[in-house]
C-alpha cells in the first residue's frame, strides 16, 4: 500500500496502491477524507509514520550528538569553541536550505527534490562518520542540515497538499507530537550509543536511519502535487512566489507570529539548564524531570488542541487564548525573575516556565495551520517560510538569554516576553486586522 495515489506513472510501482481518481483529468483526491473508510485509516497511519520521520530526523541529527560533544573535541584535537560550530553549521543548513527546497518542490512536485535531499543527507552523515578533522566535520555537517531541511519542509508542504482546514489542524498537532518528542528522547538515545561505541557511531546510526527513512520513502511515497498544480516558468519565477505570499499581511502575520513564539520556546531550551541549574541550584536529575515536564505539556496540549478543539473551535480564537495564556506567563516570569514578589523560589520559576511551553502547544500549530490555508499551489514556498523564519529568528534572538551572564534568569525572561509581544503584535495588528479589511472590501 502506497502513501499517496499516483498521479501519473513517473516512477516503477512498487507495490499495490490507491485508486487514484479515474476522470478524464485524473487528480489527486482534495483530502484523505474522500477515501474509503480503511484507505483512510491505513493511508494516515503510512502518512505520519512517513512525514513524522522526515520531521524528526534532522532534530534527532542536532540533538543525539549533544552528549558526545567533550569526545570530539578531544578526539580532533579541536577547541571546544570551534566543535560548537558543527552544530551551529548543522542549524544553519536546516533554516537556510527550506529556503531553497520549498520553491523546488513548487517547482518539480515534491517526491523529487525530497529524495535528492535524503539522499545527499544519508552521504553527508556519512562522511561525518569518518572525519579527521573539525573542519571537515563542519563544512559536512553545514551539508547534513541543507539536505535534512527537504525532509522537514516538505512534510508540511505534503500535509498541505493532502488535508485542508480542520484536518490540516489536526494532523499538525500529531506531527507535533512527534517533534515535540524527538528532541527529549535523542540526548539520550546518543548517551547510550556512547555507551557501546564513540561518538562516530552516532553518525552511523543516524546514516543508516536516513537511509532506511529514504528507501521507505522511494517506495511508499508517490508524488502528491499534481503537474497542473505546480509553478511554470523559469525557476526564479517559482522564488518570485516567495515574494507574492509575503505581501499577503494575513499570511505574513501567522508566520511572524510563529516564527517569534517559536523564539521564546528556542529561548527556553538554550537558558533553562543555566537558570535552572546554575541559578536556582537545581541538579541535573532534577533538570531533565522539569525539561521533560515542559515537553510533555506543550505535547499534551498539542493534542487536546488537534482532538479537541479543532472543528469546534474557530483556529483564531484558539490561537488568541494560546497568545493570552503565553503572554502572561511571560509577564509572571519576568516578575519573579526580577524580584517583585520578592525572592522566587524554583517552583514558581518551573511553573512559570510550564504555562509558557504549555501554551506553545495551541500557537505553534495554529499558525502554521492559518499560514498555509492561504496557498495552496505555493504550499512549498509557504513551507520554507514558515521554517527558515522560525530557526533564523530563534538562533538570533535566544543568545540573548544569556547577555548579562549566568547568574541571572531576566534576561530569558525579557527576551520572551518581547518575543510573546511581537508575535501578539502580528497577529492582532497584521491577522486580524487584515481579515477585517478582506471582510469590508
Amino acid at each position: 500500500m502506497h502513501l499517496l495515489p499516483m498521479e501519473s506513472a513517473a516512477v516503477p510501482d512498487a507495490g499495490p496502491s490507491i485508486p487514484a481518481q479515474t476522470t478524464a483529468n485524473p487528480a489527486l483526491p482534495t483530502s484523505i477524507s474522500s477515501l474509503p473508510a480503511e484507505a483512510q485509516r491505513r493511508t494516515g497511519l503510512l502518512v505520519t509514520l512517513v512525514l513524522g520521520g522526515l520531521t524528526a530526523l534532522p532534530p534527532l541529527s542536532m540533538d543525539m550528538y549533544l552528549p558526545a560533544l567533550p569526545q570530539v573535541t578531544d578526539s580532533l584535537h579541536a577547541p571546544a569553541a570551534t566543535v560548537q560550530l558543527t552544530l551551529t553549521a548543522c542549524l544553519a543548513g536546516m533554516a537556510l536550505g527550506q529556503l531553497l527546497v520549498g520553491p523546488l518542490s513548487d517547482r518539480f512536485g515534491r517526491r523529487r527534490p525530497l529524495l535528492i535531499g535524503m539522499v545527499i543527507y544519508v552521504l553527508a552523515t556519512a562522511v561525518c562518520a569518518f572525519a579527521p578533522s573539525a573542519g571537515l566535520l563542519i563544512g559536512f555537517r553545514l551539508l547534513q542540515g541543507l539536505a535534512g531541511s527537504a525532509g522537514i519542509v516538505i512534510s508540511r508542504a505534503v500535509v498541505r497538499d493532502l488535508f485542508d482546514g480542520v484536518e490540516m489542524a489536526r494532523f499538525y498537532s500529531t506531527l507535533m507530537l512527534i517533534s515535540g518528542v524527538a528532541p527529549i528522547i535523542a540526548p539520550t538515545i546518543g548517551g547510550q550509543i556512547l555507551r557501546l561505541t564513540d561518538w562516530r557511531g552516532i553518525f552511523y546510526v543516524c546514516t543508516a536511519v536516513g537511509a532506511l527513512l529514504t528507501l521507505v520513502v522511494w517506495r511508499r511515497m508517490h508524488e502528491t502535487l499534481p503537474p497542473e498544480h505546480r509553478h511554470a516558468g523559469e525557476l526564479l519565477g517559482t522564488f518570485g512566489s516567495m515574494r507574492r505570499l509575503l505581501a499577503d499581511r494575513v499570511f505574513t502575520g501567522y508566520v511572524v507570529a510563529g516564527s517569534f513564539s517559536f523564539a521564546a520556546l528556542f529561548t527556553y531550551v538554550s537558558a533553562s539548564p543555566f537558570v535552572v541549574q546554575d541559578i536556582y541550584g537545581a541538579s541535573p536529575q532534577t533538570f531533565s524531570l522539569l525539561f521533560g515536564l515542559n515537553s510533555v505539556g506543550i505535547v499534551a496540549v498539542g493534542q487536546l488542541n488537534g482532538k479537541v478543539l479543532v472543528g469546534r473551535v474557530d483556529m483564531d480564537k484558539v490561537l488568541a487564548v494560546g497568545l493570552a495564556l503565553v503572554t502572561a506567563a511571560s509577564v509572571a516570569l519576568v516578575l519573579l525573575t526580577t524580584g517583585v514578589f520578592g525572592q522566587a523560589g524554583l517552583p514558581a520559576i518551573a511553573t512559570g516556565l510550564f504555562v509558557l511551553m504549555a501554551s506553545l502547544g495551541l500557537v505553534l500549530p495554529t499558525t502554521n495551520t492559518q499560514a498555509l490555508l492561504r496557498t495552496r499551489r505555493a504550499a512549498g514556498s509557504a513551507s520554507a517560510l514558515i521554517g527558515t523564519s522560525s530557526f533564523l529568528i530563534g538562533a538570533v534572538l535566544s543568545p540573548l538569554a544569556g547577555v548579562a551572564g549566568d547568574g541571572t534568569a531576566v534576561p530569558m525572561a525579557i527576551t520572551q516576553l518581547s518575543c510573546t509581544l511581537i508575535a501578539c503584535a502580528a497577529f492582532v495588528g497584521l491577522c486580524v486586522r487584515g481579515r477585517r479589511t478582506v471582510e469590508r472590501a
